[in-house]
C-alpha cells in the first residue's frame, strides 16, 4: 500500500509520545545520579518488568524471528527459547540479591564482592568494555534492523534511517533519565503489541492465506513443529540440529554465555531494572513478568506473520525482509503508519535503554570512580547527558561496518562463552575472587579470537570448545590465587546474605545469621518457574496451531506450577500495584 497522509500523521503522533515523556521527566532526571540511572529506586514490578520486555523488543527481533521461521519453521525459535531456563534462574536465584546489593551498576559489584587492585581493574575493564564496544555493537545491529524496515517500507537509505533514529532517540534518552525511559517503554510496548497483533490479523485475512486454517493446510506440517529434529533427512521447515549443536544450545548457551538481556546471573540492563525496583520482592516479580511476556506472549504474532511471509514470498534472498514486505504490501492506510511507528517505538525503547545503561558504566564506574570522585550531582547529570550523545554517535558509525544481525549476535555469544558460570557462582561460592572473573573474560575473548582466526568450527559447535576451556582457565586461576579477605567476605554476606553451602565457611564466622531461603527451595522454584514458562509457551502455540488436549495439558501444568510459586510454603510476592 502507498504511504498516505494519514500514515504520516499516525507516525508523527507515535514518535511525539516518547519525546513528550522525556520533556515531562527532564527535571526529575536532573536531580541526581540515582534518579538519572535508577529512577530513585521506587519502580513497581509491573513497570520495571514491562520495561525489560519492551527493551528486548527491538526493531531487529521480528525480523530475526521471521528469518528463523522461514528457514526452520516454528522450531527455529529454539535458538533463543532455550534461554528461558537462564531467565528463570535470574528470577529465583539472583533478582532478590541484586536488589539487596544496593549498587548503581553491575560493574560496581566488582568492588562490593572483591577487594584490592584486581577488583578495581575488573570494575574499570567491565565498565569500558560493556559501555563502549559491546554497547555500540548492540545499538549498531538494532540500527541495521531499523534501516532494513525503512528501506523496504519507505525506500530510505541506511544513512537516513540511522540518522533519524539515533537523533530522535538520543534526544529522548539524554533528557528523560531512567524514569522517562521506563514510562516510555510502557507506552511503546502497548503500541507495539497492538500493532503486531493487528499485522498478524491483516496477514491472515489475505485471500490467498485463508486464515489459520488455510495457513496450516498450505504449509508443510513440519513448519508447525515446536521442537527441533535430530535427523538430517527431515523435511524442510524444521530446525535440524546435530547432537553437538543441541547440547551446545540446551546444555551450555543459556547458562554459559553472556548475552544482553539473557545474562547468567541477571546482569546488564536487567540488573539495572531490578536495582531500580521498590524492594527485592518487586524485583523478583518484575523478572518473572518479563520472562513470561518475553518468551510466551510477544513472539506469537511475529510467528504468524513469519509463516504468512514464507507462504507469500517463498524465494526471498533475504528472508528476514518478509516481515516488512507484509507491512508494505497488505496493511491498510493508517495501519501502515502505526506499524512503522511501532518499529520506531521498539527501536527507541531498546536504544534508549542501551544508551542509559552504557552511560551509567562510563559515568558511575569510570568518570566518578577514576576521574572525578568528588563531582557534584549537577555535574554528573550534565556529563551523563553529554556521554549519552557521544555513545550515540559512536554506535551510529559502527552500524556501517555490520553486514547482518546474526553476525554480531554470534560474536557476542562466542566472546562471552564460559563467562556465565563465574557470574553465577560469585553469588553462591565464597572462594570466587576478582582474578576468577578477569581470567574468564580473557580466556573467552582470546578463545573466540582463536576460533575465528585458526579454525572453521561453526557456531554453536564452537561453544563446546570455548566453554570448557574458559571454565578450566578461571577455575585454575581461582585455586592459584588467594581468596578475598575474610572480613570483606563477612561484610558482603551480611549485606546480601546469599543461600547455599558455598558460603558455609563464612556462615560459621557469624553468631547471628541473616534470614535467607535455602538453596533447595530456590532450585525447586526455578524448576517450577521453568515448567510454568514452557507450559504457557506451548499452551499459546497449541491454542493457535495445535490440539485441544495439548492446550489442556499445558494449562494444568501451568496452573500447578503457578500455584506452587504463588501459594506454596515460603513464597513472598508483592501485591499487584495499581497503575
Amino acid at each position: 500500500m502507498p504511504f498516505a497522509a494519514i500514515d504520516w500523521v499516525v507516525l508523527i503522533g507515535t514518535l511525539s509520545i516518547p519525546l513528550s515523556i522525556a520533556i515531562l521527566y527532564y527535571r526529575r532526571a536532573g536531580q541526581n545520579l540515582t534518579q538519572y540511572f535508577l529512577s530513585g529506586r521506587d519502580l513497581p514490578w509491573w513497570l520495571s518488568g514491562t520495561s525489560m520486555v519492551a527493551t528486548t523488543f527491538a526493531a531487529d527481533t521480528p525480523l530475526v524471528v521471521t528469518g528463523m521461521v522461514a528457514a526452520s519453521g516454528i522450531s527455529g525459535n529454539w535458538l533463543w527459547w532455550n534461554a528461558g531456563l537462564g531467565s528463570m534462574l535470574t528470577v529465583f536465584l539472583f533478582a532478590h540479591l541484586w536488589r539487596r546489593a544496593g549498587i548503581t551498576t553491575d560493574a560496581e559489584f566488582a568492588e562490593l564482592r572483591y577487594t584490592g587492585k584486581p577488583a578495581v581493574l575488573l570494575r574499570g575493564f567491565r565498565a569500558l568494555y560493556l559501555g563502549l564496544p559491546i554497547n555500540c555493537l548492540i545499538i549498531g545491529w538494532v540500527n541495521l534492523a531499523l534501516a532494513k524496515v525503512l528501506s523496504v517500507t519507505l525506500g530510505w537509505e541506511r544513512i537516513t534511517a540511522v540518522l533519524v533514529g539515533l537523533i530522535t532517540t538520543g534526544i529522548y534518552a539524554s533528557l528523560s533519565g531512567l524514569r522517562g525511559v521506563v514510562v516510555g517503554d510502557l507506552v511503546q510496548f502497548t503500541l507495539a503489541m497492538i500493532g503486531t497483533v493487528a499485522l498478524a490479523y491483516f496477514a491472515l485475512q489475505i485471500p490467498t492465506v485463508g486464515g489459520l486454517k488455510g495457513l496450516t493446510e498450505q504449509l508443510p506440517s513440519t513448519a508447525f513443529q515446536f521442537t527441533p529434529s535430530f535427523h538430517s533427512t527431515s523435511n524442510d521447515h524444521t530446525l535440524v540440529l546435530s547432537l553437538s549443536a543441541f547440547i551446545a544450545f540446551l546444555g551450555f548457551q543459556w547458562w554459559a554465555s553472556w548475552y544482553p538481556g539473557q545474562e547468567p546471573g541477571g546482569g546488564g540492563y536487567l540488573a539495572q531494572r531490578m536495582m531500580a525496583t521498590k524492594n527485592e520482592h518487586h524485583a523478583q516479580s518484575a523478572t518473572l513478568w518479563f520472562a513470561l511476556a518475553h518468551y510466551c506472549l510477544r513472539p506469537w504474532p511475529w510467528i504468524i506473520v513469519a509463516l504468512v511471509s514464507t507462504l507469500l514470498y517463498p524465494n526471498l534472498s533475504d528472508q528476514e525482509s518478509g516481515y516488512a514486505l507484509i507491512m508494505r504490501d497488505y496493511l491498510p492506510s493508517g495501519w501502515l503508519g502505526l506499524l512503522i511507528g511501532v518499529f520506531f517505538a521498539a527501536y527507541m525503547s531498546t536504544v534508549s535503554t542501551q544508551l542509559n545503561w552504557g552511560t551509567s558504566y562510563l559515568v558511575n564506574d569510570v568518570y566518578v570512580r577514576f576521574l572525578r570522585p568528588n563531582a557534584s550531582q549537577v555535574e554528573l547529570v550534565r556529563i551523563s547527558r553529554l556521554t549519552t550523545v557521544v555513545v550515540m554517535l559512536i554506535s551510529g558509525a559502527v552500524t556501517f561496518f555490520l553486514e547482518n544481525v546474526r553476525q554480531a549476535w554470534e560474536f557476542v555469544l562466542e566472546s562471552g562463552a564460559g563467562v556465565g558460570l563465574v557470574l553465577i557462582l560469585r553469588w553462591y561460592w565464597w572462594r570466587i575472587n576478582a582474578t576468577s572473573e578477569i581470567a574468564a573474560l580473557l580466556a573467552a575473548g582470546f578463545g573466540c579470537l582463536g576460533i575465528r582466526l585458526f579454525s572453521s568450527i561453526p557456531f554453536p559447535d564452537s561453544l563446546l570448545y570455548l566453554v570448557p576451556c574458559t571454565t578450566l582457565v578461571w577455575l585454575s586461576a581461582t585455586w592459584l590465587t588467594p581468596a578475598e579477605p575474610m572480613s570483606h567476605l563477612i561484610n558482603f554476606f551480611r549485606r546480601v546474605h546469599p543461600s547455599g553451602p558455598g558460603w558455609e565457611p563464612i556462615r560459621l564466622q557469624l553468631e547471628e545469621l541473616p534470614h535467607s531461603q535455602g538453596i533447595g527451595h530456590l532450585a525447586l522454584n526455578w524448576l517450577a518457574g521453568s515448567v510454568l514458562l514452557y507450559s504457557v509457551l506451548f499452551g499459546v502455540g497449541n491454542l493457535l496451531f495445535g490440539s485441544t488436549l495439548r492446550v489442556l495439558v499445558s494449562a494444568i501444568l501451568a496452573g500447578v506450577s503457578f500455584s506452587w510459586l504463588r501459594f506454596g510454603p515460603g513464597q513472598h510476592w508483592p501485591r499487584a500495584s495499581r497503575p
